[in-house]
């Protein structure tokens, strides 16, 4: 694995006063070896400018937030819907949790349209020592099209680090960015019980 494939230091965001990209801050990285250039210099050229989709601020609504066995979701597991997967969110039922834990499992959002997604931010669950540690992601953009993975340089299934704690946000910037209306990520290792609050990032190429 690239060690520049995990880090958040380079993550851009939108700086407007300045007009030009910025790290975001306070992330983490998982990553070992850290940047040798400053976040300006080390953007992604691709995609100067990073936005939330909207996991935190609630304009990604429940109904866009799906998971595998939603019809088991009942008695305590009620609590910790896919909707419950959002970045930050506290107290009880502060993230998705998987009511099996195996790699067959995912938590799936819809855009609605399709869009540039550039980046994902993750977290584990804020109330107890749960968390993933690695995952895949699929993505397509009609909803009659196969699953496609998001391929390294090698042309493998990506594997993406994720969280080593409940607390820290880890990002990870998608190079190249995908087009995609709907996506998937795909538990691979966890810290006792799948469980991660999450934001996606849009690729934009001005501040608004």
């Amino acid at each position: 694995m690239n060690p520049k494939d995990n880090q958040s230091q380079t993550g851009c965001s939108c700086d407007c006063q300045q007009s030009r990209p910025t790290g975001i801050p306070p992330t983490t990285s998982i990553s070992t070896t850290p940047p040798t250039l400053s976040p300006y210099l080390d953007c992604m050229p691709e995609c100067p400018y990073h936005k939330p989709l909207g996991f935190e601020s609630g304009s990604v609504r429940a109904e866009q937030i799906t998971c595998s066995n939603l019809d088991q979701y009942v008695g305590w597991f009620s609590s910790w819907t896919p909707n419950k997967a959002r970045l930050n969110s506290q107290g009880f039922g502060c993230a998705w949790l998987s009511k099996f834990q195996d790699t067959s499992q995912w938590l799936q959002v819809d855009l609605q349209e399709a869009r540039v997604v550039s980046g994902i931010l993750s977290q584990g669950r804020c109330d107890a020592d749960e968390w993933t540690t690695k995952y895949s992601l699929q993505y397509r953009t009609h909803d009659n099209l196969n699953w496609i993975y998001y391929k390294d340089q090698n042309g493998n299934n990506r594997v993406f680090y994720g969280n080593t704690d409940r607390s820290s946000t880890v990002q990870n910037l998608l190079r190249p960015p995908i087009v995609a209306r709907y996506l998937r990520l795909l538990p691979l290792g966890w810290h006792t019980r799948i469980a991660i609050r999450l934001e996606l990032l849009l690729c934009m190429n001005k501040c608004i």
